[in-house]
């Protein structure tokens, strides 16, 4: 190459590759204090724009755990709530079962019930817990119902027994005689609306449906003697659990308000004698469809996904005293101020613990289902989060040994280009 001074190539090709060393320098140095291999979309456009979706879905994923961290805590509140009302509920039947036993004086009774009041009373402040400013139990969370009807149903009686049938020609489930005679006497106890009724008539010639008409002054009457109960709340059929024919009889009316809880019906002899085999297929009237108020959805949504409408909804139903038939609208509360009284409180009391077990059962499913819920978001977090760190993290051995390359290079390239900067130096020489 000639020896000039005006254009000195040697430097200017110098300085070009000074200065590409010097970029590959300095993104090796961004890498290496990162820990990132892609710090922009100009390292790796595509690389980038998969991480950052993954990074989205990461922090959804985290977020959906923590909701449903929150929901299981919103469920532990409410089966605390419940929990406690079943454990009042098992009391209160225990003193039932005392107040029914006639070695219990009224006085006694009277003592028993004011127990019984204040244990109702904290059944009503169990109803009313709260998380985060929100009633649970209450029924203001139920899920979207329709009115129902207080429905009973007798599996013990003979599947062929309809509700025009004389009470003196019943038969058990396995085809036996109840040997219940017109000369009996049949008794029918229940309790609507707090209150406790009592009534009895000679068996004579009376049906099973016109007895229970007659002794109820029609508030509950026979509804079905076949396989099929009725529309639950969700307007679902309910069948009988064994899908046989069964006897089912029903309030009147609908709604909490109209509820029908204890109904118990036995027969004594003329002798004042109970009856005990039939009456322990009469007194078989479990509650298979449970009275509730039309309710819009309300229940509660967990988000516990990453799209919308991934999410877990649970409605709770009304565990106040007055849905679960302990307590009339106007507060009176259920009574066994006599031996009638407390026999009847026996049966609304297991129809009562049932309601709670319900709930509690639901609650727990909930709560189950939420814990794996959050292993399965932890898992989901872990390999996205790994897949991610295929992309953009570093390896930071490599990347050193880059940078270690790039700083050698750049101070190479450095001291060549104060050699060929001395080449024009050179030239002047020739001028001395």
């Amino acid at each position: 190459m000639a020896m000039v001074v005006k254009n000195n190539m040697s430097a200017l090709s110098t300085l070009n590759t000074l200065n590409r060393n010097t970029t590959a320098l300095s993104k090796s140095l961004q890498k290496v204090s990162s820990g990132m291999k892609i710090n922009s979309a100009a390292d790796d456009a595509s690389g980038y724009a998969i991480s950052e979706r993954m990074r989205v879905q990461i922090r959804s994923l985290d977020q959906a755990n923590s909701n449903a961290q929150n929901g299981g805590s919103m469920m532990k509140v409410a089966e605390g709530a419940v929990s406690s009302t079943v454990e009042i509920l098992k009391t209160l039947k225990e003193k039932a079962v005392n107040a029914a036993n006639d070695t219990n004086t009224d006085a006694d009774r009277a003592t028993i019930q004011k127990e019984m009041d204040q244990s109702i009373d904290q059944i009503n402040d169990n109803a009313n817990v709260t998380f985060n400013g929100q009633y649970l139990v209450d029924g203001s969370k139920n899920k979207e119902v329709h009115q129902t009807t207080t429905a009973m149903t007798n599996q013990s009686l003979n599947t062929a027994t309809a509700g025009t049938a004389g009470l003196t020609d019943l038969k058990a489930r396995n085809g036996d005689s109840l040997n219940i005679h017109s000369t009996d006497t049949v008794t029918i106890s229940y309790v609507k609306d707090g209150k406790t009724y009592t009534s009895s008539t000679q068996v004579g010639t009376n049906t099973l449906s016109g007895v229970i008409s007659d002794l109820t002054s029609g508030a509950v009457t026979v509804r079905s003697t076949s396989s099929q109960i009725g529309m639950d709340s969700s307007l679902n059929t309910v069948n009988t659990a064994s899908g046989d024919s069964a006897i089912t009889i029903a309030s009147s009316t609908s709604g909490i308000d109209g509820q029908v809880a204890g109904f118990t019906m036995y027969i004594t002899d003329n002798k004042g004698n109970v009856n005990k085999s039939a009456n322990a297929a009469l007194d078989a009237f479990d509650e298979s469809i449970r009275a509730q108020n039309k309710s819009e959805d309300n229940s509660i949504v967990m988000q516990v996904g990453t799209k919308a409408g991934q999410s877990i909804k649970v409605g709770l139903t009304d565990m106040k005293a007055q849905a679960l038939g302990l307590q009339g609208k106007n507060g009176e509360t259920l009574s066994i101020g006599n031996q009638e009284k407390a026999n009847a409180a026996i049966n609304v009391l297991d129809a009562a613990i049932q309601k709670a077990l319900d709930q509690q059962t639901t609650i727990g499913a909930v709560e189950s289902r939420l814990e794996y819920t959050q292993s399965n978001l932890t898992t989901a977090s872990e390999n996205v989060t790994a897949a991610e760190s295929t992309i953009r993290d570093a390896d930071m051995a490599k990347e050193m040994t880059e940078y270690t390359k790039n700083n050698v290079l750049m101070q190479a390239a450095q001291s060549m280009l104060a050699q060929a900067n001395q080449s024009s130096s050179n030239a002047l020489s020739l001028l001395q």
